[in-house]
């Protein structure tokens, strides 16, 4: 079945309303993307960033009387600003969106490969992965970085703390690696499902992981390897219970930090940690360091 849509170009003053205006005349859904490649990099909490350049798109049946839609968003909107009306061809979007995963090597040793897919070297520590329930699928250099740095360290027999966990990914990764545990936390219980669903994808006895939403933590919560794969405002605010975590000479590694952001989240760990290293890929930081003694 075809699709007619509608595109029209927004800033943040008038979005939410066309949005408004799109869903009163009918349309199946609306959704609202950069139309200048303008990244938005963690709002402000409360806030729902928007794009300056933005283009929304109402989506409706083809059998629409678009002369009529325009005429109703005339009315509800007012004077419509610059838009295109088109027809959108029926597609297998999911099998399109499945095409779009490879596998990807981060390192010597392991390779993050989707689970429909086989891998390039069998012989490899290679992560079947689901990407569709949560976030984290190796591609983002954040993840990438972290997975990096996971394959060319010594985790035989060791807990590590996966906080952020999204679809378990470096946790998982770190047990296939030789960690003896993990321990998963996220703040969405669809991530910890998720971390468990790839945990199973990979034959990992379920008893070597356990989840946690964050007000679930047990009082005293520790491993041997702490990874942080987040964003830079939570990072600093939890600086001191992910502190707590890991004893005197163990690792930490920080993600989802900006270039621009990493003399902050350095000078703030600075008070329990030492030796910091940094890798960069694009514009985002993997920051590394050692608990102090």
């Amino acid at each position: 079945m075809s699709w007619l849509q509608i595109r029209l170009d927004a800033n943040p003053d008038t979005a939410s309303a066309l949005e408004d205006a799109l869903l009163d005349c009918g349309a199946a859904s609306v959704t609202m993307e950069d139309n200048a490649d303008q990244p938005l990099f963690e709002p402000p909490i409360g806030e729902t960033p928007v794009w300056q350049n933005t283009r929304v798109t109402g989506m409706f049946m083809a059998d629409t009387d678009m002369v009529a839609v325009l005429a109703g968003l005339n009315q509800i909107y007012g004077e419509l600003p610059p838009h295109r009306i088109e027809i959108l061809e029926d597609r297998d979007w999911i099998r399109e969106w499945m095409d779009s995963y490879h596998p990807l090597q981060c390192g010597e040793r392991l390779w993050i490969c989707p689970s429909w897919r086989e891998p390039t070297d069998p012989d490899a520590v290679n992560l079947m992965l689901d990407p569709g329930l949560a976030f984290g699928t190796g591609t983002h250099p954040t993840t990438w970085l972290c997975l990096n740095w996971l394959d060319s360290q010594p985790l035989q027999g060791k807990t590590v703390i996966d906080y952020g966990c999204g679809s378990g990914i470096l946790g998982i990764a770190a047990l296939l690696l030789g960690a003896e545990r993990m321990i998963a936390v996220d703040i969405d219980p669809q991530a910890l499902q998720a971390t468990r669903d790839n945990a199973q994808r990979n034959n990992i006895d379920p008893a070597r992981i356990d989840c946690y939403l964050p007000e679930d933590l047990p009082e005293v919560l520790k491993g041997d390897v702490l990874l942080a794969n987040i964003l830079a405002g939570p990072l600093l605010e939890l600086a001191p219970a992910l502190a707590e975590t890991i004893p005197a000479g163990a690792p930490v590694c920080l993600s989802g930090i900006l270039d621009t952001q990493g003399d902050g989240i350095c000078e703030r760990y600075s008070q329990w940690f030492e030796q910091f290293g940094r890798q960069q890929r694009e514009e985002w930081l993997r920051i590394t360091a050692v608990k102090k003694g």
